[in-house]
């Protein structure tokens, strides 16, 4: 059995769950989520409380077990507070922009790098435009669902990954970047 998979998740006061078959619903202050789970698990709602109990002791089963009650405790979490991804552009003449239901990202390109935010998230830009190499433009990534930030950030961080010998690009909020040497002048 599996050691996450046997804890209850527990509801805290205003939010609701209600199943439907192996549909989950989860309601809170921030946003209602729903997910439908694997039939392997059984997920039943024991007061303010959901349990979920795999159905034999197969490898996998114990291995789904596991990951729905992760993702169920991930939904009440993410309803309750929310989920937040830092992230921070270096390099001279950076920036991010938000436009309507895009940003727009100057990375060093020839063009803007424009990405879509998907339903749900947000983007809070605290500092818009880089400057030098050591005040960077921050923005932050918000939202109730944790794959849907976590991958909206991830997007933006593709458009230009922190490189080894300047480190300019995006990064996450406390990344670090192992720098490089370049090259030694040649014919000393």
């Amino acid at each position: 059995m599996s050691r996450i998979g046997k804890q209850p998740v527990v509801l805290p006061s205003g939010v609701k769950a209600t199943l439907d078959g192996q549909t989950v619903t989860i309601e809170g202050k921030l946003g209602k989520l729903t997910q439908t789970f694997r039939p392997e698990v059984t997920i039943t709602l024991e007061g303010e409380e959901l349990i979920v109990t795999a159905q034999d002791d197969e490898r996998q089963t114990r291995a789904f077990h596991g990951l729905t009650r992760s993702l169920i405790a991930n939904m009440v979490e993410g309803v309750t507070n929310g989920y937040e991804k830092k992230l921070e552009i270096y390099g001279v003449g950076y920036g991010i922009e938000q436009k309507g239901s895009t940003v727009a990202i100057s990375c060093g390109k020839s063009h803007l790098e424009v990405v879509a935010i998907p339903e749900g998230v947000t983007v809070d830009i605290h500092t818009g435009q880089a400057r030098g190499d050591t005040d960077p433009a921050k923005f932050a990534v918000k939202g109730c669902d944790k794959q849907a930030v976590g991958e909206f950030a991830a997007q933006c961080r593709s458009k230009r990954k922190p490189e080894p010998y300047k480190g300019k690009g995006l990064r996450y909020a406390g990344e670090h970047v192992r720098r490089k040497v370049g090259k030694a002048m040649a014919g000393k």
